[in-house]
Formats: C-alpha cells, sequence, structure tokens
C-alpha cells in the first residue's frame, strides 16, 4: 500500500504534490507508477491477449476519404507499425502521383520524441505553403512551422507559444494566429508575413478581460476570417477581409451577457448567416449585411422550435446544412437557398451520431458527413443536393471481423428523484436476460453542454464480447435536450450531474441489467470529477470506478486564479470567491468531501503536462482517499510521465492504456478467465 510522506503534508494537505520540479515529486509519481504496476502484474498477458484484440479491429493501413480543394485532393493516411499519421496530397485527379505533405513518424523519429501531436495544419489559399504546429510533451503549447511544399524546405519561422488556430490571407504571404497567456488562455491575435524578422509580427487583437478565449477561423467562402471571443455564457466576434489583411478588424455585435451569436459568410449580397440565442434559447438563424451587420439590422430566417435545439450549421453556395438535436437525436436539415424549401436525412437506428465531414469546398454538388451508430461502424457519405441521394464513401473496416447481428442497442429513460427524465444509450451482445447477472459500464460527463454521443468503437467491442453492456448516463450539464438541460447541471445546479447518473445507475440495476457489485462507473476529466463525486455519495452502488484525468480539487482550483482555465471555468462552476458559490462548491468537490467509508475499487489516470487537470488534483485525491478509506478495495493512481490531457500521442501507445484499462476493469469484476 503506498502511503504518502507525513512529514510533507502542509495544513493537512497534500500542497507539496504540486512541485512539480522538486525531485521527491517525481519520485512519487514513480513510487505511484511502480505500485499500479506491481499490482497488475498478474493481468500481463490478459493485457497482451487485449491489446492485439485492439490492434485487430483497426485497420493498420488505411486512409480517410480525399477531399477536394481546387485542383488538389487532401487526405492522411497510416500505415502498419506506425503510430502517426501521413498527411497527403494529389494534384489534379486520384491518379496522380502522391505529395506527402507532413510525416509525423518522420518527424517523431528524426527529432527523437515520445510525444508528438499535431495542431494546426493549413495550406495556403495558393496550394504553396503549408503552415503547420506540433506539441512534443502533451502541454498544449505548440511550435509553429512554415513549409514550402514546392521545395520541400522549411522556412525560417519558428514561433512559439501558440494555440490550435490559424488562418492565411488570400495572398498566402501573411497568416494569423493565436497566442495564451500565463494562463494557457489564447488571448492574442498575431499576423505574420513569410520571411518577416522574428520579433515584428504585429499586434491584431488581444483580449484583455480574464476569462474570455480567442479564436480563429476562415469562413469556406474564403472572404472572411472571424475572431471569434468566447466566455461560457457569451460572445463576440470581429471579421477581417482576406483580401486585405492590412485593415485592422471590425467589430459584428459587441458582447453583452447572456448573448451568443456565431456567423458564417455568403457572398451571394455578402450576407452573414449568424446562430444566435438571442430571443431563442435553443437558437435560431439569422442573416445580416456584412456592410452593417449589427443586431439592429438582423433577420430571422430560420425560427426557433419548441424540442428542437439548433447546433450548428454550414454554408455552401446553394443550400445550407443545419445540425439539429431533437428528442436527443441528431438530425441534418438541408434548405435550398433559392427555394428555402428543407429537407431531412432519416435514420432508421434507436441511437446514432452524425458529424460533418471534410467539407472544404463552398461551390460544390453535394455534402459530406459521418454516421455511425452503438452497432454500425463509422461510415462516410456524400449528400447530393439536387437529388437527395447518399453514396457511401467509406466504411471502418474491422480486419478481425465484426457481425452486427451479434449486438443490439436501446434508448433508455431512468428518472430522477425530481421527477425529470434522463435518456441512457446502451448496447450488448445479444442474448441478454434481464436477471441482473451481466456486467455493465456506466459512463458519464455532464458538463460544457457537451453532448455524448453514442457512436461505434472497435476498442469497445473486447468488453462486450465478454459479456459487459455499456451505457451512456446522459446526465444534466450536458446538451443533449437543449440550453436548459444544461443549466440545470451547471453553478448552484451541479448536483443534478451527480443524482442523474445515481438515478440511471439504480434504474439499470433495477430493470435487471446488472447489479451493484457488477457495475462499473467511468468519466474522464469533468467526468472525473461526476465519478469523485458518485463515489462520495454511493460508494456502495458501483463495484469499480475508473476516473481518467479527473477534475476532483474543483475548490482550490477554482480559488486559485494563477493556474491555467481557472478564470475562464467561472462560467461553468461559479466563483468561489463568492460565498454562495464557495459553499455550494465545498459541499462536493470530491477531495474535500472524502469520508471515513469503504469506497469500490478505483483506478485513476493523470498526465505530468496537463494543463487542463494538473497532476496532482488526481494525486492529492488518490492520497487523501488511502488516508481515509475503510476498505481494501485496489486504489491505484497511473501517472503518464510523458503526456498531457489528451494522453499518449502515438495510436499504438492509446491502445496500450486502453488494454489497461479495460484489465484492470475485468480485474475487479472478477473476469479474469
Amino acid at each position: 500500500m503506498i502511503q504518502p510522506p507525513r512529514a510533507k503534508k502542509i495544513n493537512g494537505d497534500y500542497a507539496w504534490l504540486r512541485e512539480k520540479d522538486q525531485p521527491e515529486v517525481l519520485a512519487y509519481l514513480k513510487q505511484e507508477n511502480a505500485y499500479t504496476e506491481s499490482v497488475m502484474a498478474g493481468t500481463a498477458e490478459l493485457q497482451k491477449q487485449l491489446f492485439d484484440e485492439l490492434k485487430g479491429r483497426i485497420k493498420e493501413t488505411d486512409q480517410t476519404v480525399p477531399a477536394k480543394l481546387d485542383d488538389y485532393y487532401y487526405y492522411s493516411r497510416t500505415e502498419a507499425g506506425k503510430q502517426y499519421e501521413i498527411y497527403c496530397r494529389q494534384k489534379g485527379n486520384l491518379v496522380a502521383p502522391e505529395e506527402i505533405l507532413l510525416d509525423l513518424n518522420v518527424l517523431a523519429s528524426d527529432l527523437g520524441l515520445a510525444y508528438l501531436r499535431l495542431g494546426v495544419f493549413s495550406i495556403s489559399p495558393d496550394h504553396r505553403y503549408l503552415a503547420y504546429s506540433l506539441d512534443t510533451d502533451g502541454s498544449e503549447s505548440f511550435l509553429l512551422r512554415v513549409k514550402d511544399l514546392t521545395t520541400g524546405q522549411l522556412l525560417p519561422e519558428e514561433i512559439h507559444g501558440t494555440y490550435y488556430t490559424l488562418a492565411w490571407a488570400n495572398d498566402s504571404q501573411a497568416f494569423f494566429y493565436t497566442v495564451f497567456d500565463a494562463a494557457h488562455r489564447p488571448h492574442r491575435v498575431f499576423k505574420h508575413r513569410l520571411a518577416a524578422p522574428p520579433g515584428t509580427d504585429l499586434l491584431i487583437y488581444e483580449e484583455t478581460k480574464p476569462g474570455f478565449n480567442v479564436w480563429l477561423r476562415k469562413t469556406r467562402s474564403r472572404r472572411l476570417i472571424f475572431i471569434e471571443v468566447e466566455n461560457q455564457t457569451m460572445t463576440e466576434s470581429w471579421w477581417l477581409d482576406a483580401d486585405l489583411p492590412s485593415v485592422p478588424p471590425r467589430l459584428l455585435e459587441p458582447r453583452r451577457p447572456d448573448l451568443e451569436y456565431f456567423p458564417d459568410h455568403h457572398p451571394d449580397g455578402d450576407t452573414l448567416f449568424i446562430l444566435t440565442n438571442d430571443g431563442a434559447p435553443d437558437f435560431r438563424l439569422m442573416a445580416a449585411p456584412v456592410d452593417a451587420p449589427g443586431r439592429s439590422r438582423w433577420r430571422e430566417v430560420v425560427p426557433a422550435r419548441p424540442g428542437v435545439i439548433l447546433k450548428d450549421f454550414e454554408v455552401f453556395k446553394t443550400h445550407l446544412v443545419l445540425e439539429l438535436l431533437e428528442n436527443t437525436q441528431p438530425q441534418f436539415e438541408v434548405i435550398n437557398l433559392a427555394t428555402w424549401q428543407r429537407g431531412r436525412l432519416r435514420f432508421t437506428e434507436p441511437v446514432y451520431t452524425l458529424a460533418s465531414d471534410l467539407n472544404l469546398e463552398f461551390t460544390t454538388d453535394c455534402f459530406r458527413f459521418v454516421y455511425s451508430s452503438f452497432i454500425t461502424p463509422e461510415t462516410v457519405y456524400d449528400y447530393y443536393f439536387a437529388t437527395g441521394e447518399q453514396t457511401l464513401r467509406k466504411r471502418e473496416e474491422l480486419p478481425s471481423g465484426y457481425e452486427p447481428s451479434h449486438y443490439e442497442s436501446e434508448r433508455l429513460w431512468a428518472e430522477a428523484a425530481d421527477g425529470v427524465r434522463i435518456p441512457i444509450s446502451l448496447v450488448y451482445r445479444q442474448p441478454l436476460a434481464l436477471d441482473g447477472s451481466r456486467p455493465l459500464l456506466l459512463y458519464g460527463y455532464g458538463a460544457y453542454e457537451e453532448v455524448i454521443e453514442a457512436g461505434f468503437s472497435a476498442t469497445r467491442i473486447s468488453l462486450l464480447d465478454r459479456g459487459v453492456i455499456f451505457a451512456i448516463a446522459h446526465v444534466r450539464g450536458g446538451g443533449e435536450l437543449g440550453r436548459g438541460w444544461y443549466e440545470q447541471g451547471k453553478f448552484l445546479h451541479k448536483k443534478n450531474t451527480f443524482t442523474d447518473f445515481i438515478a440511471a445507475a439504480e434504474f439499470l440495476i433495477r430493470s435487471g441489467y446488472t447489479k451493484a457489485e457488477r457495475l462499473v462507473a467511468l468519466g474522464r476529466s469533468a467526468g472525473g470529477l461526476l465519478m469523485g463525486a458518485v463515489a462520495n455519495l454511493r460508494p456502495d452502488l458501483f463495484q469499480t470506478i475508473v476516473a481518467g484525468v479527473p477534475f476532483v480539487d474543483v475548490l482550490n482550483t477554482m480559488l486559485d486564479p494563477t493556474l491555467p482555465l481557472t478564470e475562464q471555468e467561472y462560467g461553468e462552476w461559479g466563483d468561489p470567491r463568492q460565498p454562495e458559490f464557495y459553499d455550494y462548491i465545498k459541499s462536493y468537490s470530491p477531495y474535500d468531501n472524502i469520508l471515513p467509508q469503504n469506497y469500490p475499487h478505483i483506478l485513476v489516470t493523470a498526465g505530468l503536462h496537463d494543463p487542463r487537470v494538473n497532476y496532482w488534483e488526481p494525486t492529492k485525491w488518490v492520497a487523501k482517499l488511502r488516508e481515509l478509506k475503510t476498505d481494501d478495495n485496489l486504489l491505484l493512481l497511473k501517472t503518464n510521465l510523458g503526456a498531457g490531457h489528451i494522453g499518449p500521442s502515438g495510436r499504438y501507445d492509446a491502445l496500450r492504456d486502453l488494454a489497461f484499462e479495460d484489465a484492470f476493469i475485468l480485474k475487479t469484476l472478477g473476469l479474469l478467465g
């Protein structure tokens, strides 16, 4: 059993674990890892078996569907045995010679890197230059480089500390990029001209108000570049003319509390389409002229509809594509801009997911999207505007074999204590007897208005084939049922997220899908907060809990505005400098509510370079659990010392982590055979 040194505790806390540069901290994390490895040593053969199964279900040598832009077709591919993607293009047609633009495997090898993640990948409008950025340790701090694709040579540019967005001006000689501040908040936009001396980039925009992030987005029409400023409850957009990159940005509509709007551009009539919650909590679509786009000029083109959430939209020359949620189900609605006639794409499975794929061209006869479900592998379709036809372009292949008819999915509804109905999506291998004998893995998140989608996962099959039911509890705090669903699970209503998850678990037990000693709970990041909370509230309800990079030290983190992201998070959790939020957060923060009681088996993961949930949060949580819990159940901490919030960057490394997690679940369920 790991015991943190008592002498190092500060005021009864484990604050010393925050001292990342102190040798004793790294030594402690390594000690925890060694303990975890020793406890799991008996599952080594199972982990290898699981890894082989997981690898066998991915097509190791594969390629995305090429996306056309002007005279080029862009795609990425993978090769067996290689960790990373290779980015390529062909000119003119798909039988032309392949041009490799960026091979991350070569970069990782040349630089001797165990971790490599791509941030920006942006081709200049003339297709000559590639701007790309790399994170080499998981800290999400990117080095930006520019490659001349005609010569294959790197330009002298090296820009450090950049973030995720970049946009080229139409002259292909200048681009705009974002950098972050000490709190890891993207707050500045700079303009860079190729071959400009270091330190001469022009500051275009700076957001000085804490809690607001700054992003860049170029429209598909290629005419405008938006500088988008947002926090959890309001947005503001500025726009640049991509043909006139020296003209300062212009404001679309000033920010104001609770106003969110998201513009896009159509060159016919120089029109902006604007998705907004102004007068419509679940959003509506407006239009306005670019030369006078303020709120007073907005006119409604798609009104709000009861029970329909307008999540997003895409603009093409002849059509709009709306992304909707209705009764938790995703929908695409297509609008003909000449006639304003609408039509919806129809799907028959009880639970499924939809996503727009890479649609690069503004003038096109089709819209590319991705469909999947718990049972149907990821499938790419082209939807043709003129005919409504859907052409299958690619379906995910599982080389080791897969028979969809062996599995069944369902949508269920649990009832919370306050009478609210909570949707549950689940999938299992047939046949199923509702006698409580099946193990069940229940996943939850419930934050940031995120919709947790019931999509296909080839890596999930190893558990399904061992009899494990997989379920998602779509708890409040997410966005599955609209803005109200989100608001009922944030601020001073956050505990609804936890009690909804508990209600879903109780319902599944009552309905015979599983029983407490066969029930596993899983959540990551903000979902890890959910795991910590339900562990304190109802430890008797779960046999096992897996908490990935969990946000469990909520009160201490939110009281420290010097930490990355803290001030941005006030819009989600509340500001604990205000007494009502302090008291409420303290009442549920997992670290502050550990009790001397029995807890389930728990696996906790962390990343040493994580800028979102600092490694010390899960580490402190585990240390305090070790001190107070009264059982002999497993409590393991696994810290990736070379990665951050997202975990390993290489695809095989990610599969090994998943095999380890699955082995822990099977071990604690007594399913090692």
